[in-house]
């Protein structure tokens, strides 16, 4: 499956069994000699009250993250096509709390990403003080940057062109950096106005892909906190658009765009 050319292997953990490693996981990952994926899915049976599903995300590392916005999309496309649900509004249950996804007419889904977290200690980065700026020597030249967490960390750099942007150089260095403990999605931001953003991202284990639900979430964020945005953004990411509005400190981010399925298949472990 992919959301914007982030793409995705979802796996049914209800109806089989499946044990996963983090090298079964990166064999599979490879796109020469496995599937080849961004992040894998898994689909579980949750013990919490009134949730419907546990949602597990793994990169194409082996390592399992807390989020993932476009993710969250195929994932309630996946669950509604395998008739593992009818419901119009599903709640579940990810490593780094609840999310709700919602069904459309449209055939569009939207994510409740859940309220933003600022303080450094929660995102986690290494400050001392919540700042709308930090500043980090990063190949030895100095970079601003706003950060938060969507249940993953990220940090935004604002840019004149996304086409020029550092995302190999500045984002690989960065994603490993030692102010983020957690390592971190790196965002690069260009302001078209102050209701289209442009943004590419390089992703925590898994490098720049063509879309970033959650990093498109915090860019959002990030850029309305320092008042460059308005409320509702339009996102252009290279994979497409994602819609993203949020109202402000306590409230949730909503995320809204497309999942598709591309191909289903056997694999042998």
């Amino acid at each position: 499956m992919h959301g914007l050319g982030n793409d995705f292997v979802v796996v049914d953990a209800i109806n089989q069994r499946i044990a996963l490693s983090p090298k079964k996981i990166r064999f599979m990952a490879n796109r020469h000699t496995g599937i080849g994926f961004d992040q894998m899915l898994v689909v579980e049976q949750t013990s919490q009250h009134n949730v419907d599903f546990k949602y597990r995300i793994f990169n194409a590392d082996g390592t399992e993250v807390g989020q993932c916005g476009n993710g969250a999309r195929c994932f309630a496309r996946f669950v509604r096509d395998k008739k593992l649900t009818d419901k119009d509004e599903v709640v579940v249950e990810t490593k780094s709390g609840q999310l709700i996804l919602r069904y459309a007419d449209d055939d569009l889904i939207t994510v409740d990403m859940g309220i933003p977290r600022h303080l450094p200690v929660e995102i986690p980065l290494i400050e001392e003080q919540e700042a709308r700026f930090y500043t980090v020597k990063v190949n030895d030249t100095e970079k601003a940057f706003g950060a938060v967490s969507m249940g993953n960390p990220h940090a935004v750099l604002q840019v004149n062109d996304i086409k020029t942007a550092p995302v190999e150089t500045v984002g690989e260095a960065l994603e490993s950096h030692a102010i983020f403990p957690e390592r971190a999605n790196i965002g690069f931001m260009q302001v078209v106005s102050r209701d289209v953003i442009k943004l590419r991202v390089f992703e925590r284990g898994a490098g720049e892909t063509q879309a970033c639900g959650s990093g498109a979430c915090a860019a959002v964020v990030v850029g309305i906190e320092q008042n460059l945005l308005d409320s509702k953004v339009s996102v252009e990411l290279p994979g497409g658009t994602l819609e993203i509005s949020w109202a402000g400190r306590g409230h949730s981010v909503l995320m809204t765009g497309a999942a598709v399925s591309v191909f289903e298949g056997f694999i042998a472990l």
